[in-house]
């Protein structure tokens, strides 16, 4: 009998022990994807060799990839939390922290080096030339900023030519038919209205720093989830370093993911930005950091209307996650 008793005892204590480990074992809750949202640019498109060859998985972090033609018509679902992540120009981002200042830009995607143009008629051979002429561009965003900046080159500002609001799609046509005279585009634009017969007048390439991308995060998800933004951001540059050395794999990869045809992905004229690069970007003190390009833009859209004051600019972007990279 004591025996049993001893055994039955020896049961109890070594089944209380067991369930005493199950219970304070803590549970792994499995984190939901990151969702960032992306547009049809070549410069935002990285995210994609990032996601097939496995570098987000590499780092730790799931990624949902949400492809729309034109991201900026879902800034309102990002605003309300439908998104964690947002591709956007510098531009629309310090417009669109006008109405959701609980929002930073944590990495620079990719600086336009070239890709950007101003094409003018034939019969136009310098930016002093469109005195008095109609120029095209997609008025209140960055395109207005870079022909301005252009112009300021032959000492004029837009009161000396006739701005046009126009689609960078619209300015081969509209070159053709006369009713502008130059207008601001890129590919595969740009080759459809040198084709007519344009003429480059001014590119990116003199406007060091100032048309690049960004991916934006909301407030909320970069204090819930630091280290989740901070796998995202090292998969992300990864993948745009392997896209660089393996131009025509990478291709091939995202024609196929987004089902596009592979003449329209070019780098041309794309510097995919590095960490490197990226600190650079992220540091005052450089004479083209991340900052002072802001401030050429709220400046503008202040000036323009578009805002109704500069907001705080250091606020807007975090550069731990960059910073904390070796």
């Amino acid at each position: 009998m004591l025996k049993l008793l001893r055994y039955i005892s020896i049961f109890i204590i070594t089944a209380c022990l067991l369930l005493a480990c199950n219970t304070s074992a803590p549970t792994e809750v499995k984190r939901p994807a990151l969702k960032v949202i992306f547009a049809s640019f070549v410069g935002e498109l990285p995210g994609i060799i990032a996601q097939e060859k496995g570098f987000f998985k590499a780092q730790g972090v799931d990624v949902e990839l949400i492809h729309k033609q034109y991201a900026q018509l879902e800034q309102a679902n990002f605003n309300a939390g439908k998104y964690d992540g947002i591709t956007s120009s510098l531009g629309k981002f310090i417009i669109l922290s006008a109405t959701n200042p609980d929002i930073q830009g944590v990495i620079v995607i990719d600086e336009s080096i070239g890709a950007d143009v101003v094409i003018a008629q034939s019969k136009i051979k310098t930016v002093a030339d469109l005195k008095g002429k109609k120029l095209g561009a997609n008025l209140g965003s960055f395109s207005e900023v870079f022909v301005t900046e252009m112009l300021k080159t032959a000492n004029l500002t837009s009161d000396d030519v006739n701005l046009v609001q126009l689609e960078a799609s619209e300015i081969p046509q509209r070159l053709k038919n006369n009713t502008i005279q130059a207008g601001h585009t890129w590919q595969p634009y740009l080759s459809e209205a040198m084709k007519l017969g344009g003429n480059i007048l001014f590119t990116s390439k003199q406007t060091p720093s100032l048309i690049s991308d960004l991916i934006i995060f909301r407030g909320e998800t970069i204090r819930d989830r630091p280290e989740d933004i901070r796998a995202f951001v090292r998969g992300w540059l990864q993948a745009s370093t392997y896209w660089k050395a393996n131009v025509e794999e990478g291709k091939a990869i995202i024609s196929k993911a987004l089902k596009i045809p592979l003449d329209t992905l070019s780098l041309e004229g794309i510097n995919l930005t590095d960490l490197g690069e990226n600190k650079k970007y992220f540091q005052s003190s450089n004479p083209n950091s991340i900052y002072k390009t802001a401030k050429i833009y709220a400046d503008f859209f202040v000036r323009s209307g578009n805002m109704n004051r500069i907001p705080e600019l250091k606020s807007l972007f975090n550069s731990s996650f960059i910073n904390s990279l070796p």
